[in-house]
């Protein structure tokens, strides 16, 4: 790489992009933890709706991958890709906003499921429309060298900050729900992500925008302006014509298979059968973040240095061994919950960004937005699949007293062992079949 294609990354609107891009991930994220897991358990169960039906919400996130697949169609008839991912990411954001004033309608319960369904599909449909291209604006300011470890700085100031943000909230809305008044905890909640959803679009304003950062010299590679088309025939033929990515594809899916066989159905576990406070679940999910943060930047380091994919089978690791934490876990052990956070956690260090920057190892930059797109929705789908028969024997095995072939057991811990049979398999697909391929220097 030449001395001025490195000069560029240091000019002073790149590094101005860069912050603000770093800053805009961890307000996204700020608003990502009240619409997941706990606090989406306990919104959804306020309006009444049953442990497997908000488990299949809850991952809805894998299903909305779908509308990725959008973004290959238009993605070259997209002139302007700040105007356009500032108009999508916070329509998005308002939706995700609406989702805490629904239980305030006077409307039935089949009602307000129908229109948290729709609430959440919009969402994402904004959000996910746009995150490809927000992913490839935003890393068009990080030198290539550096992905894993840029990634990784900007997950650590998500997750560090993000800790107080959880605690906070965690603890008002234990205050609100101990004084009887939750839906006033909705309230403050809506009003939180409005907040963070302006800081959000700030952000976006202060970055550059993408034609005019993205220069293509002779002897680089460069991102390609987005007013030059490209056939959806050569997309394709780059994509999923190309067996290394492919490859990508079968591993991101294994992953997504068993990830939403268990995590979406977590929620309700942990403050039902285990009968923790949301307060207490957010001071874990503060310890579980530190540790996360903490590791995050030596895991980018050895990405950057070995392999994004080397990086993934790490993360593998930790997440299997986290699995079987909630294999382990009953009423007598809650404990071990703890150490699923913990595990968990650390092990989406290797995992989260790395599978975001390892679409670069074995596909050319020029169709880096379609691959991500293509990627994303096809494990998305398989991801939501999975949750859909998750929650069915769930549901099949509450139904049956928490009992399966006459051995008491909690559905969770069913779901659990699955997930980690099929993360087993995913990290052994990692090492004997991508690790091996070679990658593409860009």
């Amino acid at each position: 790489m030449n001395t001025a294609h490195q000069d560029r990354f240091q000019h002073p609107a790149y590094q101005r992009s860069r912050r603000a891009y770093c800053l805009e991930c961890m307000f996204e994220y700020f608003v990502s933890l009240l619409v997941t897991e706990t606090f989406l358990a306990k919104l959804l169960s306020n309006i009444g709706m049953s442990d497997a039906l908000i488990g299949v919400i809850s991952s809805f996130i894998s299903v909305a991958f779908l509308f990725q697949l959008l973004t290959v169609l238009v993605v070259d008839r997209i002139t302007n890709t700040k105007r356009v991912a500032m108009l999508f990411h916070s329509a998005s954001q308002l939706f995700f906003m609406a989702l805490y004033l629904v239980p305030f309608l006077p409307i039935a319960l089949p009602y307000k499921s129908v229109l948290v369904v729709v609430f959440i599909l919009l969402a994402y449909f904004g959000n996910y429309f746009v995150t490809s291209l927000i992913y490839k604006w935003g890393n068009s300011f990080v030198e290539p060298t550096k992905r894993a470890t840029f990634s990784a700085v900007k997950e650590s100031v998500s997750l560090l900050s993000g800790m107080a943000v959880t605690l906070i909230l965690g603890f008002v809305m234990d205050v609100f729900e101990a004084n009887h008044n939750l839906e006033g905890g909705f309230l403050f909640a809506a009003a939180g992500i409005l907040i963070f959803s302006l800081c959000d679009f700030i952000c976006l304003s202060l970055m550059k925008s993408e034609l005019r950062a993205a220069s293509q010299k002779k002897g680089e590679t460069a991102v390609r302006a987005t007013e030059e088309k490209i056939p959806l025939r050569e997309v394709m033929k780059n994509t999923l014509g190309n067996r290394n990515f492919r490859n990508v594809m079968i591993l991101y899916t294994l992953w997504n298979v068993s990830v939403y066989t268990t995590v979406g159905f977590l929620g309700t576990y942990r403050v039902k059968e285990l009968a923790f406070a949301l307060g207490t679940v957010q001071l874990i999910n503060v310890f579980g973040s530190l540790a996360r943060a903490l590791i995050s930047r030596p895991m980018g380091v050895f990405s950057d240095r070995f392999s994004f994919s080397k990086g993934i089978a790490l993360g593998m690791i930790l997440v299997s061994l986290a699995f079987l934490m909630i294999v382990l876990t009953t009423p007598e052990s809650r404990f071990l919950l703890i150490a699923y956070t913990l595990l968990y956690q650390i092990g989406q260090s290797g995992t989260g960004q790395n599978f975001l920057n390892i679409t670069y190892s074995y596909v050319d930059a020029r169709y880096f937005v379609q691959a991500t797109a293509l990627k994303n929705s096809v494990g998305g789908l398989f991801g939501f699949l999975a949750s859909l028969g998750a929650g069915q024997l769930l549901k099949w095995i509450q139904q049956n007293g928490n009992s399966l072939f006459g051995i008491h057991v909690y559905g969770q811990q069913v779901l659990a062992c699955i997930s980690l049979v099929l993360m087993i398999a995913a990290f052994l697909f990692n090492i004997l079949v991508v690790q091996k391929q070679k990658i593409m220097i860009q």
